[in-house]
């Protein structure tokens, strides 16, 4: 595995957990060490890590409650969760409710550990396709989501970024990812706070959410004022005056493209003529186009009866 493998190491602070901090970093890991359980949701949002590490052998029940968060959580739920624990807790460890993806028994066997963590990572790459920028679940995950909403009072919501590939071609990958990383933390974050829901990512500047059809509109309105807000940072002053950055067409000719801005699509799935994923793919394309037309960030709701 790479070395630049980045872990949360969630555990009170102590000489153990110290020294397993030190032991990580000897391996060329990122340790990030988060000593309230409290703080690590806010925290992990804005930098989620390969890896969650936490410390279940102690008293804290606490720390029992971060595993049900970062389960229940859509952004989070594919990263694999490594707990540590004491051997009296294993044969009665509730692991349907605290559902971790392996445990090492404490005081920690370093090899053992180590160990545990490529065989945790190698695992979760070939079972689930989360996105390797976003961490977001991606097209298999979508399509099960999907499929699951059909024919309930749900809302598919699909996302894609006016003008990202010619900002792409004329500032750069890495700014791009940045803006993809951006828009997967608005979204999350809307989803979550409307009540919950499902967040994926597609793949490129296309995401997708799934959230209760009558949350729906109030969601879109949230992604659209952040992403139109914080998207500002990503130009200069001659750029945000003028209300457009310069860069090639599909023709190769450099023009004035408006800055980023999202269409959002959204699909009430319990429509009766909503019956395939297909159809769901069909109409949120149609409503995309439309969505597209205002030359800024909008979102188009599919209110058709058929």
């Amino acid at each position: 595995m790479a070395r630049d493998l980045r872990i949360t190491l969630i555990a009170q602070g102590n000489d153990d957990s110290g020294m397993l901090e030190i032991r990580l970093q000897s391996r060329g890991y990122q340790v990030v060490r988060l000593e309230s359980p409290s703080l690590v949701m806010g925290y992990v949002y804005a930098d989620p890590p390969d890896i969650f590490i936490i410390d279940l052998s102690g008293p804290d029940r606490e720390m029992h409650g971060v595993v049900g968060d970062l389960r229940g959580d859509s952004y989070f739920s594919t990263i694999p969760v490594i707990g540590l624990v004491n051997d009296r807790m294993v044969e009665d460890f509730d692991w349907q409710n605290y559902p971790i993806d392996d445990f090492v028994s404490v005081p920690v066997k370093y090899p053992e550990l180590f160990s545990r963590i490529q065989l945790s990572v190698s695992r979760i790459l070939r079972v689930f396709d989360n996105n390797p920028l976003t961490k977001l679940p991606g097209n298999t995950s979508i399509q099960r989501a999907i499929e699951k909403a059909i024919g309930r009072p749900m809302a598919v919501c699909y996302i894609d970024i006016n003008n990202f590939k010619p900002y792409n071609d004329a500032y750069g990958f890495s700014k791009g990812d940045v803006v993809l990383r951006m828009l997967g933390r608005i979204m999350s974050n809307a989803v979550k706070e409307s009540g919950g829901g499902f967040a994926g990512h597609v793949g490129g500047d296309d995401f997708v959410f799934i959230v209760p059809r009558d949350q729906a509109e109030t969601v879109c309105r949230t992604i659209i004022e952040n992403f139109d807000r914080i998207v500002l940072d990503l130009f200069e002053g001659d750029e945000l005056a003028n209300g457009y950055f310069r860069a090639k067409n599909r023709r190769g000719e450099e023009e004035n493209m408006p800055l980023l801005g999202i269409a959002i699509s959204v699909v009430p799935t319990d429509n009766p003529a909503i019956n395939h994923f297909g159809k769901v793919s069909e109409v949120a394309a149609e409503m995309k186009m439309l969505a597209k037309k205002s030359g800024k960030s909008d979102y188009v709701v599919d209110r058709r009866l058929r």
